[in-house]
């Protein structure tokens, strides 16, 4: 039987805990979803109140703080908060990519050096990290090797390096002023390992969100699809294929099950660059295309999403007093009705930490944001 879009968004959803919130320990809900985006401080806290039943934001506090779950440069080549498990062999399956993204990017061969003179600073750098360090004393440390190109050089070792953002304080654990340390992985990563690297995030992509194709998979990724074609084939038996709406083939696991297609979905209130609007192909399970363009701005921001039934609607902000809903179509009673009483909820975590979440982002609603409707909802 062949599955339809909405049964394969249905699935995503239910992967990701946002058909229903779940009782979960912080650390295993981020192992659940494969990772959380973390380009923004705030987005793996609402993404966790999304998902997780009476979620208390000192939870993940705590586990940042204690290392249970990590910050790092991974898929993509962005932030992404993670399993502290998860971390070593996720970096293995993503080195060859994160390495191309900055040792052949203009910025570091324009310096004159190698790759070679970037690997010689890892030892050292790894023992300047044990304690948690600024950028700029990271800089200042290779400044004593590298004079002017400092700068550049860091910024290539901070995404490839096996490095974590230390948490630095405030509502979110993080701010945008960063702080590093050294993460306990090998610097170098063998063919092997990195291959198995490859199957294991393939395995925890699929199982948070498939079923996918090997396209989703690079797009989620920026993996190549000749490690992808190795590691679905090593896979044989644990990951099958299925037949979806259209020709391109789709992958799941051999024990996955997906939800009827009459299975409702409750409304949600996503943070910025949610995973979920990320993890396929364009326009995704979740963005009605004629909405991308509003919601996907042109220099990539993703803004805070309205769900509606499993499809985003719209898009909200922090205003004073409350949250800012606005519709890209006219929704009806009970559709406002479920995202009001999700909005007075945020508003109320919010309240707490930082009533001015996203704020930074307010330009592009100075730029206009047409909508079908708006509403206030005060906490």
């Amino acid at each position: 039987m062949s599955l339809t879009a909405r049964q394969l968004a249905l699935a995503m959803l239910d992967r990701q805990l946002l058909l229903e919130r779940r009782d979960m320990d912080v650390a295993e809900a981020v192992r659940r979803v494969c990772a959380l985006q973390a380009q923004t401080p705030a987005s793996p806290y609402l993404a966790l109140w999304n998902r997780i039943r009476d979620f208390a934001p000192e939870d993940l506090d705590a586990a940042f703080a204690e290392g249970r779950i990590v910050k790092a440069t991974l898929m993509r080549i962005t932030l992404h908060a993670v399993h502290a498990e998860d971390y070593a062999p996720y970096r293995a399956a993503m080195l060859g990519t994160l390495r191309a993204a900055r040792l052949h990017d203009r910025r570091f061969t324009t310096t004159g050096l190698t790759p070679d003179d970037a690997d010689a600073l890892l030892p050292e750098l790894a023992g300047f990290l044990e304690r948690p360090r600024t950028g700029a004393e990271v800089e200042d440390e290779v400044t004593g090797r590298h004079g002017e190109h400092a700068h550049r050089v860091w910024w290539a070792l901070r995404t490839f390096a096996p490095v974590h953002h230390a948490p630095t304080g405030g509502p979110w654990s993080f701010t945008h002023r960063n702080a590093y340390r050294a993460a306990p992985a090998d610097p170098a990563v063998t063919p092997e390992e990195a291959d198995e690297g490859v199957r294991r995030l393939l395995l925890a992509h699929l199982r948070a969100f498939g079923p996918a194709s090997a396209q989703d998979f690079a797009r989620f990724t920026l993996l190549t699809s000749a490690a992808t074609t190795r590691a679905l084939k090593t896979l044989d038996g644990r990951v099958v294929r299925v037949a979806g709406p259209g020709r391109t083939a789709l992958y799941d696991l051999a024990d996955a099950t997906v939800p009827d297609e009459d299975t409702p979905a409750p409304p949600r209130l996503l943070p910025m660059w949610d995973s979920t609007l990320l993890a396929h192909t364009v326009p995704g399970r979740l963005m009605p295309p004629e909405y991308r363009p509003l919601v996907v701005r042109r220099n990539g921001d993703v803004l805070p999403c309205l769900l509606v039934d499993g499809q985003v609607a719209g898009v909200w902000r922090t205003v004073d007093g409350g949250l800012e809903l606005t519709a890209f179509r006219a929704l009806g009673r009970a559709a406002w009705r479920g995202l009001t009483e999700e909005a007075e909820r945020l508003s109320a975590l919010l309240a707490d930490r930082d009533p001015a979440v996203y704020r930074r982002y307010g330009h592009w609603w100075d730029k206009g944001i047409p909508g079908a409707e708006r509403v206030v909802v005060t906490g």
